[in-house]
């Protein structure tokens, strides 16, 4: 554990010489299954108390977690937002040294909980928040000691099982700009009943955040906002050097679309229309390059569309109820159910840029079909952003159902204390996805081409009129109802998804023997868990084959039989299940332990996991502490073998069929009809992962009582990563024997139903990160003669590389390190000062990531430009510089009475906005929402 342990973030809790009670219902901070005090911990770990979490008053505990700088990529209500087919909107889980959160093993009292999502991933928004009394957050050797999936690490939530009395947090908060109110309010109860011989605790909650919308068409932002100037970053396709590939520029302007429609070609190219569909000259930007200009008539831009944050509603209740079993054992059960509601708009309209109409259409002014007929054109191309369509918008349901019936306790066995803890879980997720206002592709395609007929505009397909086809008029804004209704039913794309997960397992811990050095401890036990999902889409996203059309969504000729009917969220059907068994070894070895050498411990672990999927593999851990005998200073070190399985949605995702009409099979030299199916891959093998860490801490020191420093060396390299192939690819790598488990995914022999291609991720890629931590604190008791305490704090990552190699032929492994469109900028940092009262507190906080750039693939110049190397893959731009951001909050509290506090907070104090970038806005490390106001008071009785 690093030397800030339990004080990291929060006021101390444990000093080193104040060693712990154990009790039978005590959960020991050590970063591996081994018990021990906090300071004993053999791998580097972070520990945030209730008071660290109480004064970053967030009222989803999720931000106060994804602050810490080894948390990377983490997703939240800010992340996901443009998005309509992903499945994640609003979904907050966590995501250490920026590998991804399916690599991140998140638990709640060291046991798994459902995915909310077919990665795998728990939502932290479903757990029960008030009675977190603590969060362990593990970076190295983790997963022999806690379980497969723990290839980055491990964030362990401690609930305070044992809770007495009555407390709760009532809280409202506003950004500067008016908007994304929001209010929580939390209350937990806790008793002993039957003269102390059981324990009930119950806890409620309920939060609200109204979100952020769209802003305005063109640059405008919600509430006002202006740091969004629509940069882009232009591909001018000159790879011969000389001038820049890439330009990056500002009010970047699409040449191909208007708000209300252009002729993007032709003679007629630069007639636009307004809302009336009245025709006007399209005010074109300079430098038009690759079809974009700069500058010009910008009000078709969709981009500021997109919600800056997702609205989000979440509701909770868990209780624990335990019976003591004579003085050491107690038999219990926990329940809780959690629901989050979040919605989200991913961009203004449902853009077409690239459509084709009829000259004779009788939507077309009159003006228009006569120099239709001077240019001698019966035809031309054509781009909207379809604004009077309306904006579509994703509702997100998740309703957990979890609870767990277990056995815990300690015996003596040969005179020597075990400790063990056996339970079984059950959980399950449901997940539904509703998407409204969005376009049918084909029956838009019918409906905009439209003819007169006995003096009636209708659809020209004879059998599209038959089925309901009403005509849309495209040119201006002026749509009918019954058009409307038509491209846009009532009834959208859904996707619902029901997750479960069944866990046995148990946990067993004693030292039995004392060695030369001192008690030699032991940790052992097994786990067996069983993982499924069922996901059901629409019939016009799924395909009619597999979800029967009928009810809101009748049969229809014109749709497609296979699905992929809708503009975005396409969803489709699926199912698959697997079960793993684990069964692992620890030991606490102490070597030595002498005033005049110090102590030194080893510390081993070993599991064994079989996968339902792959069969066996092995993970462990060697590592170990010096404890040296210089007052404070610590050694530590430890190597492992960390092993991820491939999730639920890499195994089984539902698959999308389409038909390659003309693909190449190069083991006959022919083209060929091939049906491509995209979906999981059910022979993919686990990740295997090297984790070694090197560190060093000084804690409370006698000279300098108070004052902790760490510092800690980490290199994580992971193999057979899984990653996509194409459909090429696929076939190549088989036939030139360079990856041959390709060739199980295609069967050219012209089988039965036809020549078939199945693409999906294969375990080819690896990734491969170093870096260091430091942390540090120092309390300050009296300062001054003031009374109270000083706290001064501080955690920082140094992310040194972050390369990825996709490990096929012709491609080059890239470093993301230092890129600021990503999630692992160079330096990271979290700096906190706080002072404290018996009456009251304050705070500060800075959050802070350095400087970088948008790639490392990039050579930045404006003359002089060297040709594209295919070798090194580094292509020349304009400007590769992506600034970091520093975000200052400040807080406190106010004991109003012995049960009342009352506190404040304001988040991003300086209103600091996120920084000139070609992708809208990186919210993985940028905030977008701005200065937040929240206030509150909480209560204890």
């Amino acid at each position: 554990m690093t030397v800030l342990s339990v004080l990291a973030l929060g006021a101390p809790a444990l000093a080193q010489d104040q060693q712990p009670t154990q009790t039978k219902d005590s959960i020991v901070v050590t970063g591996s299954r081994i018990q021990a005090d906090g300071f004993s911990a053999p791998v580097p770990m972070t520990v945030l108390d209730t008071e660290a979490i109480e004064s970053n008053a967030q009222p989803n505990i999720f931000t106060t977690i994804a602050q810490l700088p080894s948390l990377q990529g983490s997703s939240g209500t800010q992340v996901n937002t443009y998005s309509t087919s992903s499945g994640q909107q609003g979904l907050s889980a966590f995501s250490l040294r920026g590998v991804g959160a399916i690599r991140t093993l998140t638990l709640l009292d060291g046991q798994r909980v459902v995915g909310a999502n077919v990665n795998g991933t728990p939502d932290i928004s479903l757990f029960p928040q008030l009675l977190i009394k603590r969060v362990d957050v593990v970076t190295g050797g983790a997963g022999a000691s806690y379980g497969s999936d723990a290839v980055g690490g491990v964030v362990n939530f401690i609930t305070d099982t044992h809770f007495e009395g009555i407390k709760g947090n009532v809280a409202g908060g506003i950004t500067t700009y008016g908007d994304n109110a929001s209010v929580v309010g939390q209350l937990a109860y806790g008793t002993s009943l039957f003269n102390g011989g059981a324990h009930l605790t119950l806890s409620t909650e309920y939060q609200r955040d109204e979100g952020i919308g769209g802003g305005e068409w063109g640059l405008g932002l919600a509430g006002g906002r202006d740091w969004f100037n629509e940069t882009a970053s232009i591909d001018t396709g000159n790879t011969a050097g000389g001038a820049p590939q890439f330009l990056v520029i500002d009010r970047a302007q699409s040449a191909n679309w208007a708000k209300y429609g252009l002729i993007n070609g032709g003679p007629l190219r630069g007639i636009a229309f307004d809302e009336t569909g009245s025709p006007r000259q399209f005010e074109y930007g300079t430098d038009c390059i690759s079809g974009f200009c700069q500058g010009g008539d910008l009000s078709g831009n969709v981009s500021t569309g997109r919600s800056l944050q997702s609205g989000l509603q979440r509701f909770n209740t868990y209780g624990r109820f335990g019976v003591n079993i004579g003085s050491r054992a107690e038999l219990y059960t926990t329940l809780n159910f959690g629901w989050v509601q979040s919605n989200n708009q991913p961009v203004h309209g449902q853009n077409k840029p690239s459509l084709t109409i009829q000259c004779a259409n009788p939507f077309v002014p009159a003006s228009v079909q006569a120099a239709c007929a001077d240019e001698g054109i019966t035809s031309f191309s054509y781009g909207t952003s379809n604004a009077a369509l309306g904006n579509t918008q994703v509702h997100t349901d998740r309703r957990q159902y979890r609870g767990v019936l277990g056995l815990k306790g300690s015996l003596d066995v040969a005179g020597d204390e075990w400790s063990y803890d056996l339970y079984v879980q059950h959980g399950t997720n449901k997940t539904k996805v509703d998407v409204s206002n969005i376009l049918l592709n084909r029956r838009f395609e019918q409906a905009i081409n439209a003819v007169e007929l006995n003096g009636a505009i209708v659809c020209a397909d004879p059998v599209a009129r038959a089925n309901g086809c009403q005509p849309l008029n495209i040119i201006g804004g002026q749509v009918s109802e019954a058009a409307l209704r038509y491209v846009q039913p009532d009834f959208g794309p859904y996707q619902h998804t029901r997750q479960t997960q069944d866990v046995a397992g148990v946990n067993i811990s004693g030292s039995p023997f004392d060695n030369w050095a001192g008690p030699v401890s032991f940790a052992f036990g097994g786990e067996w868990r069983h993982e499924f999902y069922t996901v059901e889409a629409d019939p016009y996203g799924a395909g009619f084959s597999n979800t029967p059309a009928g009810g809101n969504y009748p049969a229809d000729p014109i749709l497609g039989a296979d699905g992929g009917n809708w503009y975005a969220g396409n969803y489709k059907n699926g199912s698959g299940a697997y079960s793993v068994k684990e069964a692992y070894l620890e030991t606490d070895f102490p070597l030595f332990a002498s005033d005049g050498a110090g102590e030194l411990r080893l510390n081993a672990a070993a599991r064994i996991t079989d996968y339902s999927t792959s069969g066996s593999i092995w993970a462990w851990k060697v590592g170990g502490t010096w404890d040296t005998p210089i007052d404070g200073l610590r050694l530590r070190g430890v190597t492992s073998r960390d092993v991820r399985a491939p999730n639920l949605s890499e195994l089984y995702a539902a698959p999308v069929t389409i038909t390659l009409p003309n693909f190449f099979d190069p083991f006959t030299n022919q083209s060929i009809l091939v049906i491509q199916s995209t979906g999981g891959n059910p022979n993919l093998k686990p990740e295997i992962a090297r984790n070694t860490n090197l560190g060093v801490a000084l804690a409370n020191p006698g000279w300098l009582p108070g004052f902790n420093i760490s510092f800690d060396y980490y290199n994580l390299e992971i193999d057979d990563a899984v990653q996509s192939l194409t459909a090429n690819q696929i076939v190549d790598f088989c036939f030139r024997n360079v990856i041959p488990a390709t060739c199980q995914a295609f069967d050219f022999s012209n089988p039965p139903g036809g020549n078939t291609l199945q693409v999906a991720s294969f375990n080819t890629a690896s990734i491969k990160t170093s870096g260091f931590d430091i942390e540090a604190s120092y309390r300050w008791l009296d300062p001054l003669g003031l009374p109270g305490s000083l706290t001064l704090r501080g955690l920082a990552t140094h992310v040194i590389e972050f390369v990825t190699d996709q490990g096929l032929p012709g491609t080059v492994p890239t470093d993301t390190a230092g890129e600021n469109l990503g999630a692992t900028p160079n330096w990271k940092y979290l700096a906190i000062q706080s002072y404290e009262n018996d009456l009251f507190s304050l705070f500060v906080q800075e959050r802070w990531f350095s400087d970088g750039v948008f790639s490392n693939n990039y050579i930045e110049c404006t003359a002089n430009c060297p040709a594209f190397d295919p070798a090194t893959n580094k292509r020349t731009i304009s400007s590769n510089y992506m600034p970091g951001a520093l975000y200052i909050d400040v807080g406190g509290s106010y004991n109003l009475t012995e049960n009342f506090t009352a506190y404040f907070k304001v988040d991003n104090l300086t209103d600091k906005s996120p920084v000139r970038n070609y992708i809208f806005n990186n919210p993985a490390l940028y905030d977008q929402v701005g200065r937040t106001y929240r206030a509150g008071v909480r209560f204890k009785f």
